[in-house]
C-alpha cells in the first residue's frame, strides 16, 4: 500500500462518517447546539468540508468547489464566500444552516475532488515543500495529513453531539 492509497483510505473514512452523522437528521437536528453555544453538526460538516476544499485546491492549483461548482450559491449563507470557518463567532456558527441533502452532497463533491487529486500524486510530490513559512517547513504530505487530521476530529464532534441528541 502506498502512501497515497493511506491518504485515500482516511479521505474514504471521513466521507463515511459524514455520511453516517447527517443521516436522517433534519435543518434543526443538525442546527443543533448543546447547550445553545456549542458547534452544530452543520458547522461541524460544512466547516470540516469547507477546509478540505480549501486546503486540497490551494495543493492542486484549481478552483474550490464551493464557487466553483455553484455550492456557496446553493447554501445562500450570510458570510463571506471565501468563508471557511476558522473564528467564527457564536452568531456566525448560528448562521450555518443546511439540510442534510446539501451537506452531504458538497461533501461528495469535495471528497471526489481530493480523490481525483491524490490519484494524481506520486511519492516524490508528497515530499515537495509546499510552505517554507514554518520551521520545518510544511510538505504536501503533512498539509495532506493535517487536513485529515481536522477532518476526523470535526466529524468525531459531530458524530459526539448526534449522540447526545439522541438520548
Amino acid at each position: 500500500m502506498s502512501a497515497t492509497d493511506l491518504l485515500l483510505d482516511g479521505f474514504n473514512r471521513v466521507q463515511q462518517a459524514v455520511a453516517e452523522v447527517v443521516d436522517g437528521l433534519s435543518p434543526d437536528d443538525l442546527a443543533h447546539r448543546v447547550d445553545g453555544s456549542a458547534n452544530s453538526i452543520a458547522w461541524l460538516v460544512w466547516h470540516l468540508t469547507r477546509v478540505q476544499d480549501d486546503h486540497v485546491a490551494d495543493l492542486a492549483d484549481t478552483d474550490q468547489a464551493w464557487t466553483a461548482d455553484g455550492w456557496a450559491d446553493r447554501f445562500d449563507l450570510p458570510l463571506p464566500r471565501g468563508d471557511t470557518g476558522y473564528g467564527h463567532d457564536d452568531e456566525q456558527v448560528a448562521a450555518v444552516r443546511a439540510s442534510a441533502d446539501l451537506l452531504l452532497g458538497y461533501h461528495r463533491a469535495v471528497h471526489e475532488r481530493t480523490r481525483a487529486y491524490l490519484r494524481e500524486l506520486d511519492v516524490n510530490d508528497l515530499s515537495t515543500v509546499i510552505d517554507e513559512s514554518w520551521d520545518p517547513p510544511v510538505t504536501r504530505a503533512v498539509r495532506l495529513v493535517s487536513v485529515l487530521e481536522d477532518d476526523l476530529q470535526h466529524v468525531g464532534q459531530a458524530a459526539f453531539v448526534r449522540g447526545l441528541r439522541e438520548r
